[in-house]
């Protein structure tokens, strides 16, 4: 039974806008802005039947689990006040709490630099009560920390709905330890202030999870977060193609070609209107007609652009399921449908590929885009569209994670992600936020046809 839970960070506080670290430090309160983007975050979440709201105990994040939990009643009546724990903790940093970020990079610059480039070795030599001097390693005794709230967590709401308010490392723990990642890719995943992410546990701790959604902030006026500062990379935006009759259906599609049908037009025309605001620089599609027309669509609102196709970028190849119901696949491969939902790095398709030979080329034609708009004099937004399978690969890549893990993301029909790369193709990758789907449906949560793969 499917336990759904939604992360949140805390609303924009004081310290943010000095830009000062909080860590521990429970001087920093939210601000007007703050409050506002509490509100929207409580407006956005409406509708969504929440069965309990856990929170960290830190002033920020109780005061916007408390303005999210006072929308939230307007709809549900009988929803009790928030939980507090101390596993939502934000990471502890004893040396620079309250402490301007120049001023900590300026004291300690060898420790700042292993927290942007090495944060599973970050640590910090701290003073102990009897006068010793202690090693501390923050982010890993984060991760563990996480590690520790998630059995609570859904031991005691297995197959309900539950929201979460933390801080930007708690959360960026939260979803690393659901998913398998450890502490070395704590800089691979962003949270921006009152972002929405949501995450769906097959069962308890332990079990397939799933990230739904990552880090959205539509909610709140601008269509995508902010890049962060110092960013001299390029920007890519990866977009799967609108829907076809063949999702709408179930059947596997493949390499067979089908195109969009009405609805996938009307999807791809909001993903359009979605990313008119954001300036892009080159385009690029598969050459399939279903990704094809919905980069064409897309691009409307950005004349001038020479849309390019690459080869690798098509979706995988089912073989012999191509055109096929789950059905009849489990009737004439017995066996075969179960094994590619629990380990599909395993299936060889039947007269089609695996997906270690989709990761090499998708992987290898993103490399080869992200080379080509890296090292110039301005940041480029580049816009990518393709298939489910290949989109999945491309997201698993940037986090160090391969075929085993093809069933972490979601993909929706017309949904948006964006990753960042801070310093060019050399730089390791920012996952930015993934599966935006607000723009199709007016829901944080994905409502497109799953489809089958």
């Amino acid at each position: 039974m499917k336990t759904r839970v939604i992360i949140v960070r805390h609303g924009q506080s004081t310290y943010n806008q000095q830009k000062r670290i909080q860590g521990h430090c429970d001087e920093s309160e939210l601000t007007p802005a703050g409050e506002a983007q509490a509100r929207q975050v409580g407006q956005a979440l409406v509708g969504i039947p929440f069965d309990a709201v856990w929170a960290s105990p830190f002033k920020r994040a109780r005061k916007t689990a408390e303005i999210i939990t006072a929308e939230l009643k307007t709809a549900i009546p009988d929803l009790v006040a928030p939980t507090f724990s101390d596993n939502l903790k934000e990471i502890s940093l004893p040396l620079w709490e309250g402490v301007p970020f120049t001023e900590a990079e300026a004291q300690h610059p060898e420790i700042f630099d292993q927290w942007r480039t090495d944060p599973a070795n970050m640590v910090m030599a701290v003073p102990q009560p009897d006068g010793a001097i202690a090693d501390f390693y923050p982010i890993r005794e984060l991760y563990q920390q996480a590690a520790r709230f998630w059995p609570e967590l859904l031991a005691a709401y297995q197959g309900k709905t539950i929201l979460i308010v933390a801080h930007s490392a708690i959360n960026r723990a939260l979803i690393s330890t659901a998913i398998g990642l450890g502490p070395e890719r704590f800089n691979n995943l962003n949270q921006a202030n009152c972002n929405i992410s949501v995450l769906n546990f097959a069962d308890g701790w332990g079990s397939p999870v799933q990230v739904e959604a990552m880090n959205l902030t539509s909610h709140m006026g601008a269509p995508l977060p902010e890049m962060r500062r110092g960013h001299k990379g390029p920007r890519m935006l990866l977009v799967r193609h609108g829907e076809t009759e063949w999702n709408r259906q179930g059947r596997f599609q493949g390499q067979i070609d089908v195109p969009l049908n009405d609805n996938g037009r009307a999807q791809g025309a909001k993903a359009a209107e979605f990313l008119k605001p954001v300036a892009i620089d080159a385009a690029y599609t598969s050459f399939m007609a279903r990704p094809k027309e919905t980069a064409e669509i897309i691009l409307q609102h950005h004349p001038g652009l020479t849309l390019h196709s690459v080869n690798e970028l098509q979706e995988i190849s089912h073989g012999e399921w191509e055109g096929l119901y789950e059905s009849e696949i489990e009737s004439n491969y017995p066996g075969m449908l179960e094994q590619w939902q629990s380990a599909p790095e395993t299936v060889q398709m039947p007269g089609g590929e695996n997906l270690e030979q989709v990761w090499v080329r998708s992987i290898a034609a993103w490399k080869e885009i992200i080379a080509a708009h890296s090292g110039g004099d301005t940041v480029q937004t580049i816009l990518v569209v393709a298939h489910d399978a290949v989109n999945k690969a491309l997201l698993c890549h940037v986090l160090g994670m391969g075929p085993e893990s093809f069933w972490r993301f979601k993909q929706g029909n017309g949904a948006v992600s964006v990753i960042d790369y801070p310093n060019g193709i050399d730089s390791a990758p920012v996952l930015v936020t993934a599966n935006i789907t607000i723009h199709l449906s007016g829901s944080v949560l994905d409502k497109t046809a799953a489809g089958a793969l």
